[in-house]
């Protein structure tokens, strides 16, 4: 059985649909077209010559952000915050969070 039979039993099975019309399948989303590429950068400005790594490109407000954050620094076992979009971690870590946000299945990428 193909899926157009599959279709058709579906579409004599329910009486819902008008005559002679069949159901539209609905596309899946993607889990990727749904989540922003994010951002890695490093940054020594304002910070008495001490490096710190960025994430930005987030869409969600700072409390969805916080769990995100608090896993990051946990695995890297560095300090850091999250407020105002972005997700800042102690340190030159831009290799390492590149990794563990792959992993976590976020596009990211290092600028």
């Amino acid at each position: 059985m193909d899926w157009q039979d599959a279709l058709r039993q579906f579409a004599e099975s329910n009486p819902d649909l008008p005559e002679g019309q069949e159901p539209v399948a609905e596309p899946q989303e993607r889990a990727s077209a749904r989540q922003p590429r994010l951002d890695i950068f490093m940054e020594r400005k304002g910070r008495g010559g001490k490096t710190a790594t960025f994430v930005s490109g987030w869409v969600c407000d700072d409390a969805d952000l916080q769990p995100i954050a608090t896993a990051l620094k946990q695995k890297l076992g560095a300090g850091g915050s999250a407020r105002g979009g972005e997700i800042l971690i102690q340190g030159d870590r831009r290799k390492d969070l590149l990794r563990l946000l792959t992993e976590m299945g976020y596009k990211a990428r290092i600028i």
